[in-house]
């Protein structure tokens, strides 16, 4: 792994294959899974989809639905749960559950946490350690501790992507993989 690849990987993930991972959890085709994430109750992945390690994705409580061509950073955690109200009334409150949805084509910072109900639309950008507690509409870069709109994303017909934050725009070109 070290001479082919320059990197050097926990055990786990130099035994499993990552893509006959996803595959075996019915994730679309050529979407990958790494062995050290978990996965709880109704999943759906669509196509093209690369999901990081130390990522959690509990659809337990409603479900988690992400589109094709996305990318799941590490250390996300998606969540369609939580047992706030249920802790501070003594259990007289029930857990409250809702379904996640990622739309297509989104990219997922690392180290994020989705709170239970939010849709995130298509061509979003999240950036790293937000708190997504609320939907953020399709082409929007969003980010922070409550994740909020930050700027917006343009992808033009030969696929270049411009991100534009608060007025200062970032052109992006067509990178391979």
């Amino acid at each position: 792994m070290r001479s082919r690849w320059n990197r050097d990987l926990p055990l786990e993930e130099l035994l499993f294959d990552r893509w006959e991972r996803a595959s075996s959890l019915g994730f679309g085709a050529e979407s990958s899974a790494y062995h050290l994430s978990y996965f709880y109750g109704d999943v759906r992945v669509g196509e093209h989809v690369w999901i990081g390690p130390y990522t959690l994705i509990d659809g337990s409580g409603g479900g988690v639905t992400i589109g094709n061509h996305c990318v799941i950073s590490a250390g996300v955690h998606v969540y369609t749960h939580d047992s706030v109200a249920w802790a501070v009334s003594a259990g007289r409150s029930p857990h409250e559950r809702a379904p996640v949805a990622i739309g297509e084509c989104s990219y997922i910072g690392a180290q994020t946490v989705i709170a239970r109900g939010v849709t995130i639309g298509a061509h979003v950008v999240i950036g790293a350690n937000s708190f997504v507690n609320r939907d953020i509409a399709p082409f929007t870069v969003a980010a922070g501790v409550p994740c909020r709109a930050i700027g917006r994303v343009e992808v033009a017909v030969d696929g270049s992507v411009r991100l534009t934050y608060d007025g200062v725009e970032r052109a992006r070109g067509v990178e391979a993989g």
